[in-house]
């Protein structure tokens, strides 16, 4: 059995969690199984349907709704706890081979759990399990533990001339 890795998908540019999700695409078409919990989200992102129409793949929403211009609610905390839980679950299973923890990054940003619990669940998981986290500002302590960082920085983007998120493209 192979060693999983830990990579990061951060930055302020559009597409970590795209390049997670072209990752996850490869890896099942590869025979591999994978699950994406995506914090602080609860909106209905179009990728939330890929489980239905791709083998082993399970996706899963761990938040409520977007608060990012707003303080979270004791509620968020909540979800970003029990979300941590089942992420620590899957990856130590040994069921899945990749396991996405999209916008961790975030959740960790806002406090929602500490740096610290998150890298201690991931190293206790199975050691084949591949480990994607996706999220802007992502912990200097979390960079370090990462085997691999990758950074998208925004060069140019049509939303500052008001152009809205767009389904199957941006949502």
């Amino acid at each position: 059995m192979k060693k999983g890795y830990v990579q990061i998908y951060t930055g302020n540019g559009k597409g970590k969690t795209t390049a997670s999700l072209g990752l996850a695409l490869r890896a099942v078409c590869a025979g591999k199984k994978v699950y994406m919990g995506q914090f602080i989200k609860g909106m209905k992102y179009s990728e939330v349907k890929a489980q239905e129409l791709l083998p082993n793949f399970e996706i899963e929403q761990l938040g409520r709704n977007c608060f990012i211009t707003k303080e979270p609610e004791q509620a968020d905390y909540d979800a970003a706890k029990e979300g941590l839980k089942k992420c620590a679950e899957k990856m130590s299973s040994g069921e899945y081979d990749v396991v996405i923890m999209d916008e961790l990054s975030i959740a960790l940003y806002y406090k929602l759990f500490s740096v610290e619990e998150a890298i201690e669940i991931i190293r206790a998981r199975a050691e084949h399990v591949e480990v994607i986290i996706t999220g802007r500002y992502a912990a200097d302590k979390l960079i370090e533990f990462a085997d691999l960082v990758t950074e998208m920085k925004e060069i140019k983007h049509y939303y500052t001339e008001g152009v809205q998120a767009r389904v199957g493209i941006e949502k």
